[in-house]
């Protein structure tokens, strides 16, 4: 096999069928159509149903290994140009919503500044879809919430922070700014569907101190449970990193004694090496958090080695 017959069978997926990847890689359909049927012949299995157009589990399994190829000579070519003394290429950065919004901004600026030659891909998604496509070796890199127990990765803290009840105006306990469990007992709360383990762990803390847990609506989604405090909802438990520091409105923050807070670390994966920019984007966004945790009330950044 070449990677010929690779990138025929990866612009069949990624374009939607035969046609549509010859246009893609600027050839005719018969030839992506032989690049593909090589490929199955070589491997003795269907990757395509002609069919339906959808891959096969063969054909799955294919892809993904063929997408880790691509990463891996994207770094061979970064590590390369690193050796001339230039940090280049394209890194790609996953990052769960809330720590997105904290320090991105700041992140593309530093990686602009001081990396010029780097191109910064970023992609917003929940732990478990970029655990997947950190897998996938679709990004390089993913900031996810801790703790991940899978193996092949390596998990390393970046920051702990406090969690937060977010509560909007008219909120019995709007005029608090600390509270404890028993002030959550029975109460209306914007929740974590109950398969998270935040909301699990929270589940068993409120009953093994007898207190009962009421559930107003139940969201997969930390960004758009903050969102409806602020449109008036009602209350929620969200991290610190939740609520950016630069929105106003009739809402208030309580500190909550007695819960622990939330670890966000930095995942990569334990098969391959990070490429020279992968690494750089790496120690910048340490850099990152360590300088605006400093900024930003109930964050605390993991002591760099």
């Amino acid at each position: 096999m070449d990677l010929r017959q690779l990138n025929s069978l990866l612009a069949v997926v990624d374009h939607g069928g035969f046609s549509s990847a010859g246009r893609a890689l600027h050839t005719v359909q018969s030839n992506v159509s032989a690049h593909v049927a090589r490929l199955e012949k070589e491997l003795g299995v269907v990757l395509i149903d002609r069919a339906t157009g959808s891959l096969t589990e063969e054909g799955a399994v294919v892809v993904g290994r063929t997408r880790r190829i691509h990463a891996e000579l994207d770094a061979l070519i970064a590590d390369v140009a690193s050796v001339r003394n230039q940090v280049a290429g394209l890194v790609r950065i996953g990052l769960i919503g809330t720590t997105a919004r904290w320090i991105v901004p700041t992140l593309v600026e530093e990686v602009a500044q001081r990396h010029p030659l780097v191109r910064l891909e970023v992609h917003d998604a929940t732990t478990p879809a970029l655990m997947v496509q950190l897998e996938a070796g679709e990004i390089d890199l993913a900031v996810v919430t801790m703790p991940v127990n899978e193996p092949g990765f390596t998990i390393e803290l970046l920051f702990e922070e406090d969690r937060l009840l977010a509560v909007s105006a008219g909120h019995p306990l709007q005029h608090r700014t600390e509270i404890t469990l028993a002030d959550l007992d029975g109460m209306p709360l914007i929740l974590e569907p109950a398969s998270r383990p935040f909301r699990r762990l929270f589940e068993t803390l409120m009953a093994e101190q007898g207190y009962s847990l009421v559930a107003k609506a139940e969201i997969d989604g930390t960004r758009l449970m903050t969102s409806m405090v602020f449109e008036g909802f009602g209350a929620a438990i969200v991290p610190a990193t939740a609520i950016p520091l630069w929105l106003g409105g009739n809402w208030r923050t309580m500190t909550i004694h007695g819960l622990t807070g939330r670890s966000v670390g930095l995942a990569t994966r334990r098969k391959g090496l990070l490429s020279t920019p992968a690494r750089a984007v790496g120690e910048l966004l340490r850099e990152v958090i360590a300088d605006r945790a400093t900024r930003h009330p109930g964050i605390h950044p993991a002591r760099m080695s």
